[in-house]
């Protein structure tokens, strides 16, 4: 594969006031469009207020940094008035408006990934907006308008052209919007910080899955994902997704360094990973990681609700289940080396503390 792998920040596509709204692009990162993935953040200011849209694609948001709400509306449903904070997860299925608003100090920074195949462009999202001057109704005529909504026509200009904020406006405070409802968060959100861990390694790592199981939504989605949280200097075992799956991921904080390896044993990325670069691992393409001293945290989608991997090393590796004569024969070696390979990672899986 000659696909330029090398990781990307992302680029500003609109906002001003109130925040604005990030984007990566397939023609800087391929990947994205080989994959049929997109990738985007919002990041709103105080009082800022992403206004409803519905998107082209089936997305998982990941709240990186502050709180505020949320409102999402499913077809043929109530709307739902969801706090959000800092390491929520949230499954956007095909068809719901979203909208988003921040009330705190703290900036509301907000990760979407999700799937483009049925896209209108592969590896980008497409949003369409319900207000403002790029809104779908400011194409149909105030007749269309009028008649639709049971207006006189001049009423319907009005409602229609009021809104001059392109997608993120900044309000004055004079407005109360929904406040979240008790109990709306169940079955919509995880907070990935607070659940419990898959995967806790001492000084190596620890790690949580959302699936099917924790998040039904996400079945609806398509889209598996989670959180890593890796240690200072320790390693997270070589591995690839065994099911056809692509890797998604987002570096939220710290650094560290990676490898992936494809086809024929070539090493196609080695590079430092740092916060705010996403990067996207082919299927059956074996990536590894080490971090660096702060540690390094990263947010991931794999392209499949319930993904499974196959780990290359440590307790849980495949070579442990193969048998040490076909061990022998397969490197080559006599069965003393083989022995002493066997013996080593026998109690540690998937992440690995920093040698002492």
């Amino acid at each position: 594969m000659d696909i330029d792998l090398t990781p990307k920040l992302s680029k500003k596509v609109y906002g001003d006031n109130g925040g604005s709204y990030y984007s990566w692009s397939p023609s800087e990162l391929p990947m994205l469009r080989e994959g049929n993935i997109g990738a985007a953040k919002l990041a709103l200011e105080k009082n800022g207020f992403a206004t409803p849209r519905y998107s082209d694609s089936s997305k998982v948001a990941y709240v990186l940094q502050g709180s505020g709400v949320a409102g999402i509306v499913q077809p043929e449903s109530e709307e739902k008035v969801l706090a959000i904070k800092t390491g929520d997860a949230l499954a956007l299925p095909f068809g719901v408006v979203t909208w988003w608003f921040n009330k705190e100090d703290t900036e509301l920074v907000i990760l979407f990934l999700g799937d483009t195949s049925k896209a209108h462009k592969a590896g980008e999202f497409t949003d369409f907006f319900l207000t403002g001057p790029n809104g779908i109704f400011t194409g149909f005529s105030t007749e269309f308008v009028g008649r639709a909504w049971d207006l006189d026509e001049n009423t319907a200009k009005t409602l229609v052209g009021k809104q001059t904020g392109k997608g993120i406006v900044k309000l004055d405070g004079s407005i109360d919007l929904p406040a979240p409802k008790d109990g709306d968060r169940k079955g919509m959100v995880l907070n990935c910080l607070e659940a419990p861990l898959d995967t806790d390694v001492k000084n190596g790592g620890r790690v949580v899955v959302l699936n099917t199981k924790n998040l039904p939504l996400v079945g609806e989605v398509g889209l598996g994902a989670d959180l890593v949280r890796l240690d200072g200097n320790a390693m997270c075992s070589p591995g690839f997704s065994c099911d056809s799956a692509f890797q998604v991921t987002y570096i939220v904080r710290g650094s560290g360094r990676v490898q992936v390896v494809g086809v024929d044993g070539k090493r196609v990325l080695e590079t430092t990973l740092k916060a705010g670069n996403l990067f996207i691992v082919p299927r059956f393409f074996v990536v590894s990681k080490i971090c660096d001293p702060e540690g390094m945290e990263w947010f991931s989608i794999i392209t499949t609700p319930n993904p499974i991997f196959t780990h290359m090393a440590g307790s849980s590796s495949v070579w442990k289940a193969l048998s040490s004569t076909v061990l022998q024969a397969a490197f080559n070696v006599d069965a003393e080396t083989e022995k002493l390979f066997r013996s080593k990672r026998t109690g540690d899986a998937v992440f690995f503390p920093p040698p002492n």
